[in-house]
């Protein structure tokens, strides 16, 4: 039997901190209290929220509705052969553990993705990526439940359609589903991916280069460019990096001749957003106690006591000043509610 609670302060919740009241807030330990809650949703009809680790969400008002907290945490070796292993992981696992294990198992596949905080549930949602490489690369199929059916689906990794920060469940499966584990299939033999940035150079600092190695280099990358959320309210990354045209590249590209890039095609160019920011003024900047960390520009932080609208009137400012200087849209990779 599940158990709802009301009025619940969504603050310890959300990786802002910001100040949000639930009207309610159940959290499904196993798959019956999934199936309890659809159940329960059906009897009970009113909006809802699928709530991970609240790692990359933005509240800007009160949840009037019931927030869904899956908190599955089995990781289950379903099989394995001689080249790879393939592991179910609960939708509740937290991401940066789930990488611990698959290192201490000498497992080769997700390293790169050290220290991105959430749950592997939103890993497919949002097809995490870091460091040239992006979840999609190790998911075999993702399980859940769609909400309006209370039906179990499992989709492979084609019909999850993912993109660059994109799949199914961000568009015709957005709000639809309840991920409740994630399949990954993860190689034995050693395999690196460490040509991004100056990532190879770090690695090879340590000698020799290990999944130890590459994992403790992105851990420290990370931590030197984003603040921890107990000491400081963030969501990470809060922009997407835009892919633009190569003609607007080169035209950017002929006024600013250091611009970082990552070709994405002949036709195509992905560059930071942190930069664009950066060169637009904003680094280190605030409005109120809402501000740009000052040692990534990619990152918006809670100086204390900002609440999500002013996270979000910041955004909206940057959005404009980096599109006047850069005929660039930058997008929120946040969820803003």
């Amino acid at each position: 039997m599940i158990q709802t609670t009301d009025k619940v302060n969504l603050r310890t919740y959300n990786t802002f901190g910001i100040e949000a009241k639930a009207d309610e807030f159940i959290t499904c330990n196993s798959i019956d209290d999934i199936k309890s809650t659809l159940k329960y949703l059906k009897n009970n009809p009113q909006p809802y929220l699928i709530l991970g680790g609240g790692s990359n969400i933005l509240f800007c008002k009160d949840f009037e509705g019931i927030i869904i907290h899956p908190q599955i945490t089995d990781i289950t070796l379903l099989k394995q052969d001689d080249s790879n292993v393939w592991l179910e992981v609960g939708a509740g696992v937290v991401w940066d553990d789930l990488v611990e294990h698959c290192v201490n198992n000498n497992w080769y596949g997700l390293e790169n993705l050290s220290y991105i905080p959430g749950n592997v549930g939103a890993s497919p949602v949002q097809n995490i990526g870091a460091y040239g490489v992006e979840a999609k690369d190790c998911i075999e199929s993702v399980n859940g439940f769609y909400i309006d059916s209370t039906e179990a689906f499992e989709l492979s990794n084609n019909e999850c359609r993912f993109a660059y920060r994109q799949s199914i469940f961000k568009s015709e499966l957005k709000n639809k589903t309840i991920i409740s584990s994630v399949v990954f299939k993860l190689n034995k033999q050693e395999s690196y991916k460490l040509n991004y940035g100056d990532v190879k150079e770090q690695v090879e600092s340590f000698g020799k280069v290990t999944l130890r190695s590459v994992r403790q280099t992105i851990t420290n990358i990370r931590k030197s460019k984003l603040p921890e959320p107990e000491e400081m309210g963030n969501a990470g990354s809060f922009f997407k990096n835009p892919v633009i045209g190569i003609e607007l590249f080169q035209e950017i590209k002929g006024q600013y001749p250091t611009i970082p890039s990552y070709p994405i095609s002949e036709q195509l160019v992905k560059v930071p957003a942190g930069w664009l920011i950066e060169q637009s003024g904003w680094k280190g900047k605030a409005i109120g106690d809402a501000a740009v960390h000052s040692k990534q520009a990619l990152v918006l932080i809670n100086k204390g006591n900002a609440t999500g609208n002013d996270i979000l009137k910041l955004a909206h400012q940057i959005i404009k000043d980096v599109n006047n200087q850069f005929n660039i849209t930058i997008e929120p990779e946040v969820n803003i509610i």
